[in-house]
């Protein structure tokens, strides 16, 4: 199996969040065992607000076992797709494609997705399989 990580629980980790730190780590451990685990070049440049040098931020994926994988051309024809339907549906944010890029990239080559960001995930993605807190499947998003 092949994982896919969004930048939220990256982020979780690097910050030390003080509410979402155990269960990112926790999720991010546990794809390790599963398998690869791997982020894509928004994830890449979403997280890199955390570190001052590429060099800093390579260092700390590779010691954390994470790859890179590419974003596949299909992606993105999916995620221009769920982001009209999510404008369509009211939804307000002017910005989300780079969320729906990840989503549709973990869609398009069949990748389990850990993220924090369920609710838009399942309405826009209904396919993937995500690995998220519980406590998120409640939320509301448009």
């Amino acid at each position: 199996m092949t994982t896919l990580v969004d930048s939220n629980v990256l982020l979780d980790i690097f910050t030390a969040d003080p509410n979402w730190f155990a269960w990112s780590q926790s999720a991010l451990a546990d794809a390790l065992i599963e398998g690869r685990v791997g982020i894509n070049q928004l994830v890449y440049a979403e997280i890199s607000v955390s570190f001052t040098t590429l060099a800093e931020l390579d260092a700390v994926l590779a010691n954390l076992q994470i790859e890179r994988i590419d974003l596949p051309w299909g992606a993105a024809h999916l995620a221009g797709q769920a982001f009209v339907a999510y404008r369509k549906r009211g939804g307000l944010k002017t910005a989300p494609l780079p969320d729906f890029y990840i989503y549709a990239h973990a869609q398009a080559e069949d990748l389990t997705l850990v993220t924090r960001d369920a609710k838009r995930c399942q309405t826009y993605f209904p396919e993937v399989k995500l690995i998220t807190p519980i406590e998120l499947h409640s939320q509301n998003t448009p």
